[in-house]
């Protein structure tokens, strides 16, 4: 039997705050979530934008048991609640960067009490949802040309949450999709600057969007899967919680 873990891929021996990324995956699977899959390396640029905005952090990935969400069973929020829990008692603060399954995670877990921030990217945020009164800035990103989860349903989860009292900050990224490549240098700016603690300010507007700003280097698939390549050869797993 597999137990979820963080792959430490920043550790400083000095910190107390830690980055977590939290990869997705898809509706059902108990298959294991292996080190190659495209959900979890399409996080890997993300610890190099959060080691530029947090240098004194921790950077950690997420590593489930499994590949699926697992209907009642959340099985990601059962993962990610574990290792929030166990986390050594130097480890005081917690931002969560989840994508697609994994913003979902982050959601959901988004009241912990070592949490002090939630970043979703793309999440899959079904109707009905559970709202969470989430600590930290709350910020939500998704890409107008995403065909897998909804721009629409988060838009909707962000303002059942501004209308129960939590501020959330709503990016819309124009022209993008859910592997979020084509302007991958925007997301890892928006991941940089949210583990820097100088992201876009929540709102309790009912329907305030915020732009993420187009970069002269975004609109090129090609150059977020050299960001992936870049970060999967600098970085390393150093350690594991």
């Amino acid at each position: 039997m597999t137990f979820p873990r963080i792959d430490l891929l920043v550790a400083p021996p000095d910190a107390t705050d830690l980055v977590l990324l939290v990869h997705g995956g898809q509706e059902s699977s108990r298959e294991a979530a292996g080190a190659w899959r495209a959900a979890i390396l399409r996080m890997w640029p993300f610890a190099v934008a959060a080691r530029a905005g947090a240098p004194g952090a921790a950077v950690g990935m997420m590593r489930d048991r499994y590949r699926g969400w697992n209907g009642p069973d959340a099985d990601p929020v059962a993962d990610l609640r574990v290792v929030l829990d166990r986390l050594p008692a130097r480890i005081t603060r917690v931002q969560l960067v989840g994508h697609s399954m994994g913003g979902r995670a982050v959601v959901a877990v988004g009241n912990h009490p070592l949490v002090d921030g939630v970043l979703a990217l793309a999440p899959w945020l079904p109707g009905g949802e559970p709202l969470v009164p989430m600590r930290g800035p709350v910020v939500f990103a998704h890409g107008t040309a995403d065909r897998i989860t909804s721009p629409a349903q988060t838009a909707a989860y962000a303002r059942r949450l501004r209308a129960s009292g939590v501020p959330v900050a709503l990016l819309s990224v124009a022209d993008d999709d859910h592997t979020m490549l084509r302007r991958s240098p925007d997301w890892n700016a928006l991941v940089r600057d949210f583990a820097a603690g100088t992201t876009y300010k929540p709102s309790l507007d009912p329907d305030h969007v915020d732009q993420l700003p187009h970069s002269k280097h975004a609109n090129n698939p090609l150059r977020g899967v050299l960001d992936i390549a870049r970060a999967r050869l600098t970085l390393r797993i150093v350690g594991q919680l």
